[in-house]
């Protein structure tokens, strides 16, 4: 049996409280490089702690970060119930 595709949303959907999986950056190089230098890449996973507007505060690993809406709509993501977040940290 073929694996399902994993549904992929923009972090901006998603609400505080969420848990997801980097799958993809939609941006450039220079996007790229500035995420890989706040600790995030694509399989990194992250929590979604506050909205403001449509920025978000997200915590990954050991760090918090701040991103603007624009930069959350260039993140696609894919959501994860609490079990597929412990088994991603093991």
């Amino acid at each position: 049996m073929a694996a399902v595709p994993p549904r992929l949303t923009p972090l901006a959907a998603l609400s505080a409280g969420s848990l997801a999986r980097i799958a993809e950056i939609r941006g450039g190089r220079g996007l790229t490089q500035k995420l890989l230098g706040l600790g995030l890449r694509v399989g990194s996973q992250v929590s979604v702690l506050h909205q403001r507007g449509r920025g978000l505060v997200l915590s990954s690993a050991e760090t918090r970060v701040a991103i603007g809406g624009g930069i959350a709509d260039q993140l696609m993501v894919e959501p994860l119930d609490a079990d597929e977040a412990q088994r991603g940290n093991r």
